[in-house]
């Protein structure tokens, strides 16, 4: 089903939803820690996702389990505040997506923890390994730090005359952190020179920030991966285009809202896949002993009208590899 599908049949979706049990039947409880705002309309599709898949395996929000949801909305502040109130209701098993997972892990030892789409969680020391994670907390990896020197090739393919890029980041994650120096430590070999440039939660200031960077000339853009990039993406996309910089996304609801490219998982199957890990811890399987698992295969998706507005000719190799071209 495609994205404006979900997105159309979300208009009714309230969060919480009281749970109504069968008599003598236990409510399981699913606690979920997101880092969008509750009115984000894509997170309400990877939601839905969840909620659906979660219904196939036969929990039904409402009836034999609850789920309570906190959105975050990429504040440091609400992730801890939203995570101990989320413990306090005594879940049975709690959905961290990306950098929830690092603040639930600080929160608690012992709830189980899924998590969707979190970047290299062995390099970051949340997890002991792929196999054998460990710990109470298991799901699915986004990607290896070493996907991100991608973006910068994939920059430098589809606009060559690209010198300089900046790396917009979230300087207060470890995952921010760690995909600049991945970039930085490939951008010799493609003749690129990159500086990192911080998110920030006042948009004015990524505003001044990217405009700054603009001034000189042939400068592209990477936007790395992380909740703030993703609740800033409409402004992110719209000063790319007024200053008429190429940009190289992780998630493609950047090139949907307008943006080049994007090169990356599939959030929303993450979602999906992640509800089967929630399914079997609440039949008793334990985080520690299921692996965790990275992406397969990734997405490239390109916009083409953006790219003629940036006077950009597509190479035609780049096209017969792209998973998606919006004309």
């Amino acid at each position: 089903m495609r994205r404006r599908e979900f997105i159309a049949g979300l208009g009714a979706t309230a969060w919480p939803v009281v749970a109504h049990a069968q008599q003598g039947e236990r409510v399981r409880r699913i606690g979920v820690l997101s880092g969008p705002a509750a009115d984000d309309q894509d997170n309400k599709v990877r939601l839905s996702a969840f909620e659906q898949r979660l219904q196939q395996l036969g929990w039904t929000n409402g009836q034999n389990v609850r789920i309570d949801y906190r959105f975050a909305a990429a504040n440091l502040e609400n992730y801890h505040k939203y995570a101990a109130e989320l413990l306090a209701l005594t879940p049975d098993v709690i959905l961290a997506p990306g950098r929830s997972l690092e603040v639930m892990l600080q929160a608690t030892h012992t709830v189980p923890i899924v998590f969707a789409f979190v970047a290299d969680p062995v390099g970051t020391g949340l997890i002991e390994s792929l196999s054998r994670p460990g710990g109470n907390a298991t799901g699915f990896a986004q990607f290896e730090y070493e996907l991100s020197a991608k973006w910068l090739e994939l920059l430098k393919e589809i606009a060559p005359g690209i010198t300089r890029a900046a790396v917009l980041r979230d300087p207060t994650a470890i995952t921010g952190i760690g995909q600049f120096a991945v970039i930085q430590s490939v951008a010799r070999s493609v003749g690129v020179e990159v500086s990192p440039l911080n998110l920030r939660a006042d948009a004015g200031e990524t505003e001044r920030a990217l405009t700054a960077f603009a001034r000189s000339s042939n400068g592209g853009l990477i936007v790395a991966a992380g909740p703030l990039a993703t609740v800033q993406r409409n402004i992110i996309v719209e000063l790319a285009a007024r200053h008429r910089l190429p940009a190289v996304y992780f998630d493609r609801l950047f090139v949907d809202s307008g943006g080049l490219t994007s090169y990356g998982t599939n959030f929303v199957d993450q979602y999906r896949r992640a509800a089967g890990y929630v399914d079997r811890i609440l039949k008793g399987e334990k985080p520690a002993d299921m692996p965790v698992q990275a992406p397969t295969t990734y997405e490239l998706v390109i916009n083409l009208k953006t790219a003629r507005g940036l006077g950009l000719e597509v190479p035609h190799s780049l096209l017969a590899r792209a998973d998606e071209v919006i004309e």
